[in-house]
């Protein structure tokens, strides 16, 4: 499987606006492989290659909880990133995301899942312009853009099969 990747200079393109079109318009699809490397730790690979070891959060390993909260402020930061960058780069720029991990009747699930952004602009008439942009770009990301929050809220459901 081949995956699209964005547009290049080559191509005409470059400009950070073209990434947020990209996202907003492929519909290609994505996956990743997780393969066991002793008991209860995984490495997952893409198709580009990356890894990402997992298990159950012994070591500095990732769990899939975390792995899960990493997506959500990734895709989300992202997002915003492509758009305010475009008017100035930040001076800082970090996502939090937390939730609270619960056991009820409806068995383990995440709640209360929040993500802070913490982004600063320099001074100036370019970081005015990304301070101004900033919520409408943490509102459209949230709203449209991220597809792994929005697949968490729309709660799309997963299918599973052995072969």
């Amino acid at each position: 499987m081949t995956l699209k990747g964005p547009p290049g200079p080559s191509a005409g393109h470059g400009r950070r606006y073209d990434m947020v079109a990209l996202m907003t318009t492929d519909s290609a699809h994505r996956g990743v492989r997780l393969e066991r490397t002793e008991n209860s730790r995984y490495t997952a690979s893409n198709d580009l290659g990356g890894q990402i070891s997992m298990g159950t959060g012994e070591g500095t390993d990732f769990t899939p909880v975390e792995l899960l909260l990493a997506a959500i402020g990734g895709c989300t930061a992202v997002d915003v990133d492509i758009l305010t960058s475009r008017r100035a780069e930040p001076d800082t720029f970090e996502v939090l995301v937390d939730a609270e991990k619960v056991r009820d009747t409806a068995g383990n699930h995440l709640t209360d899942l929040l993500v802070t952004f913490r982004i600063s602009f320099p001074e100036g008439e370019a970081g005015d312009k990304a301070r101004t942009l900033l919520p409408d770009a943490v509102r459209m990301s949230h709203d449209r853009l991220c597809s792994v929050g929005r697949t968490v809220e729309l709660g799309t459901p997963i299918a599973t099969r052995i072969e």
